[in-house]
């Protein structure tokens, strides 16, 4: 489970900020809120981020999914550059290094994985973790002049390797690749560097934005048997979609030629590439949805095509997925303006279903429906996140706990200091009247 995470100088964040996912004392809703990865560490389900636009909330997922693709996708050659954007409103940062702090449980143990780099170059790299006292697993240093790294192990017994496999690691990490990078292109185990592999693999997940489509996966998923269909649509069902089956038809062979073109004409729907005896083929798979109504108090069903649904059952679809796939196995979603296309009672469900049918995954989302804030038996305080523009154009973050009394009472209404600009985080408009020639 993801426990704190820092970053500074990337995109509109100049000074480095954290986001910490650590639960305050606050006993509040602790019983679909707080979990307990390791003895003594509670740790929250949930951070929802709000903000005006262009204030840099998007910036913050954009962060963690940029340290999961450096891990997981590593660049190819030691020529090739890193795609990192430093602030840019500065021109001393342009030039500076940027930093990134992923502090993390899994198989109850605590790792804390910080990096310093450029667009050439992995500077620092260190990896620790604490079981229960805090030791380190490695420290790597780069030459960027000999673009050559350097790669120190820890002390104890359990994060030591052999000269040989010490020496294959350090061969296998380029200077613009992680050391995580570096192990998974060798064949030894080391159970720390592994650990933190799977987590940054299979635990966080990528970000999810309002235009990413999810139907080739949650359908993909659904045919392999990996997403249990009675389970989504079970949650279909609850959420009142009337949709009572699911099936998938395979349609035509579709000329290779008219890939592109197929790509941006169908949308929602799902296209696959098979090869078949070395010919290109492409199919297109329909989805149908089955809908049960009653006609006179008699059943009647109907099979629809999944891009005759509102967008709001497709993208609810798709959620219906995700949340059954993190039901069978832990994951961390990021998602980008989670009410988007939702009814803000889909929205108030989606949380409400993750939170009381998932053991240790986790949900960090942005959004703009502030109504949500009027529901004080539905949220804690320390989920609870607001970024803020500053004047130098740079992104500032704060927690709604870390508002004293003189600010936020017991019995305040967190929607109308919020909705005044009592917490900040809204737009400074100025007089709606414009000046005419």
């Amino acid at each position: 489970m993801l426990v704190n995470f820092s970053v500074q100088n990337y995109r509109s964040i100049r000074d480095k900020v954290t986001l910490s996912f650590e639960a305050t004392k606050s006993k509040d809703l602790g019983e679909y809120y707080v979990v307990e990865p390791k003895p003594g560490l509670r740790v929250l389900k949930m951070g929802i981020i709000y903000g005006a636009n262009a204030s840099g909330k998007t910036n913050i997922l954009k962060a963690l999914n940029f340290v999961r693709r450096l891990i997981i996708t590593p660049l190819g050659s030691k020529t090739d550059r890193i795609s990192l954007s430093p602030f840019e409103f500065d021109q001393a940062t342009k030039h500076e290094n940027s930093f990134f702090s992923v502090e993390f449980v899994h198989q109850e143990v605590k790792y804390l994985w910080e990096i310093e780099l450029n667009t050439q170059a992995i500077v620092n790299e260190t990896l620790y973790f604490s079981k229960p006292n805090k030791a380190l697993v490695y420290r790597r240093t780069t030459n960027e002049e000999r673009q050559l790294t350097r790669i120190e192990f820890g002390s104890k017994p359990e994060v030591k390797l052999e000269k040989l496999k010490r020496e294959i690691l350090q061969i296998n990490t380029l200077w613009n690749q992680t050391v995580l990078s570096g192990y998974l292109r060798t064949n030894f185990e080391s159970i720390h560097l592994q650990n933190c592999l799977s987590w940054f693999q299979d635990y966080l997940k990528p970000l999810i934005l309002p235009q990413t489509s999810l139907i080739s996966f949650v359908s993909r998923e659904l045919e392999a048997n990996t997403i249990d269909k009675a389970l989504v649509l079970e949650i279909l069902s609850k959420a009142d979609f009337n949709i009572s089956g699911i099936t998938f038809r395979e349609g035509e062979k579709v000329d290779p030629k008219v890939l592109n073109l197929l790509t941006r004409t169908l949308g929602t729907e799902e296209s696959e590439i098979s090869e078949h005896a070395g010919k290109l083929e492409i199919k297109r798979k329909q989805i149908l949805f089955e809908h049960t109504v009653l006609n006179e108090g008699e059943e009647e069903k109907y099979n629809l095509p999944f891009r005759d649904q509102s967008r709001g059952t497709q993208r609810f679809y798709e959620f219906a997925g995700l949340l059954s796939s993190i039901l069978e196995k832990n994951a961390l979603l990021s998602i980008d303006e989670l009410e988007s296309t939702l009814h803000p009672d889909l929205v108030e469900y989606f949380i409400l279903l993750m939170l009381r049918n998932t053991t240790k995954s986790q949900l960090l989302t942005t959004t703009h429906f502030r109504e949500l804030l009027n529901e004080r038996d539905l949220f804690r305080n320390d989920i609870i996140w607001f970024t803020e523009k500053r004047e130098n154009g740079s992104t500032d973050l704060y927690s709604l706990a870390d508002f004293d009394t003189s600010v936020i009472r017991k019995d305040s209404s967190i929607y109308s200091a919020y909705k005044v600009g009592k917490l900040g985080s809204v737009p400074l408009l100025a007089s709606e009247f414009i000046s005419t020639k």
